[in-house]
């Protein structure tokens, strides 16, 4: 049986997303003209290739992309949460990741558009004064008509609009569509021809009503632009969030329908509960902080490996560690000469140094009293790595404890 995942979390590119079925019948969508996958990739490549995620948490990613469902990601800080819809997106080759961070004061039409109806007004104004740009006329040099309404008589002033963008008399060069910018949410929503990746960051910060709101988002995957489905013209070419799908995209009839869902990615620290209507249209995973000394090791060699690590040959025996420092009452004798540098070994496996290992088991044994998360370890290895390089510190624990205090106070004391 060939296996079933589209994405593997083992951090190769590959092509995989064109296996993925075509959507259950209750999660079709039509939306047209189709986009094409926007260059460039996930915009966090160093974290992406170095995400190690659970088996549950890669059978979680390929549930969310075959039921064209939200993923919910909760867990503690530093799990690792919002790197993993970056981890996705470069395997899968979706394109820059659409990021709509999340507060109290946010609200569903920040994630879906933006309106500048003042600047609108203003430009035509503008208009109004000067006339229109050197375009339009050109444009009516070859028949068409420079303005909309009834023509003024030679030589008389001309009218006045009412100061309403929607009713101004306007130039065939009056664009809305540069006076609106699709938010994150909306451009996810576009017809492409493969999902985007779209991380909603925080949503357990929202306001209590946000849940509620994006639910009808979820189940239509389609929103109306209401400033664009009032006019007689019915396409409008309007601004995207990440300016990387294009300069501008097509809407019809005001309103942006999906082609492929797109993956979205909720994150929560678990600060609330959300409704059970909301909880029901998402695939929910939580992530936990490693225990093992081993993966946190990986985790470590992976972010910091090229710094660190040394090599460990086939045999079992080890090059010198970065971090040793060498006896300085053994002096070389300048008669004989220097042994030669031993080649690549393409069977060595990294090998973490003394320090960095005696960093991860402290971090580990201080787990068990508070709350601590997995960049405060790499922040912590980090600096021992670069105050060692010229001398040691009285103490490499009390350094690391420096960047290591706990997260929570509830859980334990913070030891110093």
């Amino acid at each position: 049986m060939a296996d079933w995942k589209i994405y593997t979390g083992d951090r190769v590119q590959h092509d995989g997303i064109s296996r993925l079925p075509k959507p259950p019948p209750w999660r079709t969508f039509d939306g047209a003209p189709t986009l094409p996958v926007p260059p460039g990739d996930s915009g966090n490549t160093h974290s992406a290739r170095q995400y190690r995620p659970s088996a549950e948490a890669v059978d979680h990613v390929n549930a969310a992309l075959y039921l064209r469902r939200p993923l919910l990601v909760t867990g503690p800080p530093g799990t690792g949460k919002s790197t993993l819809a970056y981890a996705v997106a470069h395997e899968l080759g979706l394109g820059p990741v659409l990021h709509w961070p999340i507060t109290s004061r946010v609200v569903l039409r920040d994630g879906l558009y933006e309106y500048d109806p003042l600047t609108r007004l203003y430009a035509a104004g503008r208009r109004e004064r000067h006339g229109p740009p050197r375009a339009a006329r050109e444009e009516s040099r070859d028949g068409r008509e420079e303005r909309v309404g009834p023509e003024q008589p030679a030589g008389s002033e001309p009218r006045r609009p009412a100061a309403d963008p929607d009713t101004v008399a306007a130039t065939v060069t009056d664009d809305i569509g540069g006076y609106i910018r699709l938010g994150p949410l909306g451009t996810a929503l576009l017809p492409h021809e493969v999902p985007r990746v779209l991380l909603i960051d925080e949503i357990d910060k929202s306001d209590v009503d946000l849940p509620n709101d994006l639910l009808t988002i979820f189940e239509k995957g389609s929103f109306e632009i209401v400033e664009l489905a009032r006019r007689a013209d019915p396409e409008a070419w309007v601004m995207t969030a990440d300016r990387t799908t294009a300069s501008r995209v097509p809407i019809q009839n005001g309103t942006v329908t999906c082609n492929a869902f797109p993956l979205i990615v909720l994150t929560s620290n678990g600060e609330r509960e959300f409704p059970p209507a909301f909880l029901r249209r998402c695939v929910t995973v939580e992530l936990t902080q490693p225990t093992d000394a081993a993966e946190l090791e990986a985790i470590v060699a992976g972010h910091l490996g090229a710094m660190l690590t040394v090599q460990r040959d086939a045999g079992g025996g080890k090059r010198p560690r970065l971090l040793d420092v060498p006896d300085q009452s053994a002096q070389p004798d300048p008669a004989e000469p220097p042994a030669p540098a031993d080649p690549p070994n393409p069977l060595a496996t990294p090998v973490l140094p003394e320090q960095a290992q005696l960093i991860i088991d402290h971090f580990l044994h201080r787990q068990s009293d508070g709350m601590l998360a997995n960049d405060q370890l790499l922040n912590a290895v980090y600096l021992c790595h670069n105050a060692l390089r010229d001398g040691r510190p009285d103490s490499v624990l009390r350094l690391a404890n420096l960047v290591m205090p706990y997260l929570s106070t509830e859980t334990g004391p913070d030891v110093r």
